[in-house]
């Protein structure tokens, strides 16, 4: 059974009438006629009495009729339920980021979007840079916020700068400074004490490289925390870790 072929006939019924139906369709009256054969067909029997003026079901047709109001009422709103996706007006959208771009930039952002479009359910999904990426590449994320450059999974993904983002080292804005001076290179780190992040963070993988290029193993006060963790441990001035500008700006002065 055809959905237009439903549509003939359930509008032949309401109107009892060929030509009225065929109007209210905006058909011609030869068109809709064959529908309805059509359908006559496919069940193996008639389902209207054909009389002058006066057309109504058969049994078989009393019997199909509340069938088809309910699969055009359900095509109708899937229909509808697939143009208030296209035009955001429902559905899922799935965002990732990491943990510092979490914090420090999707808020304002995914406020402005959940303002716009409030039907939307925002599902976010916090990891590293290369979790995040696998996870776009087998669709269980819609978008990711990640850390330049990332795998191009044969070309499959998509990547378009947003920022960049100066890497500080970070101390308490009320203790001393880890080293002297406004600026710091990878080789100053050897005599700090250092908080890194756990696994799977860019800053973690960033930091230690750059102690290993600089030659030599970094000195780890805390290490495997969760990022806020890592700033609040910095705060509390338990050691220095290199974070992101946005981060430090983002800690109202608690850092420097």
């Amino acid at each position: 059974m055809q959905l237009q072929q439903l549509a003939c006939f359930v509008a032949v019924v309401d109107e009892a009438h060929f030509t009225r139906a065929a109007q209210r369709l905006h058909l011609a009256q030869p068109s809709l006629s064959a529908q309805v054969r059509s359908l006559e067909r496919e069940v193996g029997g008639p389902l209207l009495h054909r009389r002058r003026g006066d057309v109504r079901p058969t049994e078989a047709g009393e019997r199909l009729l509340p069938y088809a109001r309910r699969i055009l009422a359900d095509a109708a709103a899937a229909s509808a339920e697939m143009r208030r996706v296209r035009g955001l007006e429902t559905g899922v959208l799935r965002v990732g980021a990491t943990p510092s771009a979490g914090t420090a930039l999707l808020p304002p952002v995914l406020r402005r979007f959940h303002d716009a479009h409030p039907g939307v359910v925002l599902h976010l999904a916090e990891a590293g840079s290369r979790d995040l990426v696998e996870q776009l590449a087998v669709g269980a994320l819609d978008l990711a916020v990640v850390v330049l450059p990332v795998a191009a999974h044969g070309g499959a993904l998509a990547t378009t700068p947003l920022l960049r983002d100066a890497l500080v080292l970070a101390s308490a804005a009320d203790g001393p400074a880890p080293v002297a001076g406004p600026s710091a290179a990878a080789g100053d780190l050897a005599d700090v004490e250092l908080v890194l992040p756990g696994q799977g963070y860019d800053l973690r993988a960033t930091t230690l490289a750059a102690c290993a290029a600089a030659g030599f193993e970094p000195r780890v006060v805390a290490d495997g925390g969760e990022l806020d963790v890592v700033v609040a441990l910095v705060r509390a001035g338990v050691g220095a870790a290199v974070l992101p500008r946005t981060v430090v700006d983002g800690a109202g002065g608690a850092l420097r």
